[in-house]
């Protein structure tokens, strides 16, 4: 009987501790992505200009270029001014934005990527995807995965406290974006990879059970890896299905409808991932993820992020446009605007506000 396989598409190297960073250079070397540091860093005029002053001694070889900020443009002007200095590889240092763009310079240049993550927010920092604004809004782009990840918990410390909680929201939303591919299946036969399933919903349970917090090492390590299994979990069904259902398109929502006003990614998916289960009318896991959510300071109503109940109800009826042909508990019970605000008036009474 034959034995049949897959390749995973996964990095070479995921180093999470304390301390990740101070070893940077010899880890680039030991794994052969770059032996005599001749390395492009993608970095922001924040923190990352703290972090250039730390490495750049130990690496004379790199170039260092600010990153402006998240958009398709930056990104664009990030591999034109890198893509003439003959590069082993380009190092994202930074949050979200910065990964971001680095990915979608890299991915242009064809060089590997190395992401370095300097807080917590959410899942893009290990996916195959880089989201940067653009003309029409805000555009998801397919790019390899990186080659290593390095996530040092003495640097995510220093982050501010609400971008590192926002990466709760994110991973907690797995297990409601996993019920609807589950939904999409039952309903329309789509077929869903088992393990790329698996991967994005035991990442977010972990974090959901875990009973620590950010100021606990071990809680910071279970988050940790759990954003970077959800990005592996997006390789390996080759979509962002395993992680991306009702929960997200109410995100995206909010940020297409209110681009000036929406808060971090992963505050918006873990408010949609609960309201999202309560539709689904599983009452009990809605109460969790709300009970989790509350614990950990992040949203679980709309105006907890500034929104009001109307423009909630706007925000979810808006949601299922964001992602045109996706089958989530939003499609599935197809709500007039009358019945979504019922079903919040329902949800907030039932968790509390």
């Amino acid at each position: 009987m034959p034995v049949l396989t897959r390749l995973i598409p996964s990095p070479v190297v995921v180093d999470i501790r304390r301390g990740a960073l101070d070893g940077l250079a010899g880890l680039l070397a030991d794994q052969r992505i770059s032996a005599n540091g001749k390395l492009a860093f993608a970095i922001s005029g924040g923190s990352g200009a703290a972090l250039r002053r730390r490495f750049a001694p130990e690496l004379p070889n790199a170039s260092w270029y600010e990153v402006g900020g998240g958009t398709l443009d930056d990104a664009i002007k990030l591999a034109d001014a890198m893509k003439s200095g003959r590069y082993d590889a380009v190092v994202g240092l930074g949050g979200g934005k910065i990964i971001d763009c680095a990915k979608y310079a890299a991915a242009r240049i064809g060089l590997p990527l190395v992401a370095v993550a300097t807080n917590l927010s959410h899942d893009g920092l290990c996916s195959p995807v880089a989201t940067l604004d653009n003309d029409a809004g805000r555009g998801s782009y397919g790019v390899p995965n990186p080659i290593a990840v390095v996530i040092d918990l003495d640097v995510i410390r220093e982050a501010p406290e609400r971008y590192i909680r926002s990466g709760i929201g994110d991973a907690i939303s797995n297990i409601s974006a996993v019920k609807d591919w589950e939904l999409g299946h039952q309903v329309c036969g789509e077929a869903i990879d088992g393990l790329a399933a698996a991967m994005a919903r035991q990442a977010g349970e972990a974090v959901l059970r875990h009973p620590g917090d950010v100021g606990d090492d071990g809680f910071l390590q279970v988050l940790a890896e759990g954003l970077v299994l959800t990005g592996i979990s997006m390789s390996v069904a080759g979509d962002s299905r395993p992680a991306s259902g009702a929960c997200h398109e109410i995100n995206h929502a909010f940020d297409l409808l209110y681009p000036k006003r929406a808060a971090p990614h992963g505050e918006q998916c873990g408010l949609g991932a609960a309201f999202a289960t309560f539709l689904r009318g599983d009452k009990d896991t809605a109460r969790l993820m709300v009970e989790v959510l509350r614990r950990h300071q992040q949203p679980v109503l709309p105006q907890d992020i500034g929104f009001d109940a109307d423009e909630f109800v706007g925000v979810v009826a808006y949601a299922p446009q964001t992602r045109p042909g996706r089958y989530t508990i939003l499609e599935h019970l197809d709500l007039s605007t009358d019945q979504i605000r019922d079903a919040y008036a329902d949800y907030a009474q039932a968790i509390g506000s």
